[in-house]
């Protein structure tokens, strides 16, 4: 089973989730996505396989939401929000765990059991 994680190490719910996974035998392709921002093409894909449209997955109390002015009621397509989040990671909510065509948010960590086969 091909698991990828996108994490922010510094975040505890992140190593909570990668304990988690261990804990399970797995061990997933590790995405530090401050480091190594997604496009917004790949956060394109990973937002349907979560079943979430961009906007919610954005942490709007971050400094940089609050600098940008974002809203999360902001006219904007998909594409723009993809694009915006890819330019500035750190709006990312995190942590985001796929497996094949499914995806979830590690908030509470045992989120990802369901992606465990």
């Amino acid at each position: 089973m091909s698991v990828k994680i996108y994490l922010n190490p510094r975040c505890s719910k992140c190593r909570l989730t990668m304990d988690l996974l261990a804990q399970n035998g797995v061990e997933p392709v590790v995405v530090e996505y401050l480091e190594t921002p997604p496009s917004a093409a790949e956060l394109g894909e990973v937002f349907a396989k979560l079943g979430k449209p961009p906007q919610q997955m954005i942490r709007f109390k971050e400094a940089i939401a609050q600098e940008l002015g974002l809203s999360a009621d902001d006219d904007r397509t998909d594409d723009e929000w993809c694009q915006l989040i890819s330019e500035n990671p750190a709006l990312l909510e995190r942590p985001i765990v796929v497996s094949g065509d499914r995806a979830v948010v590690g908030r509470p960590p045992e989120n990802v059991l369901d992606l465990l086969p």
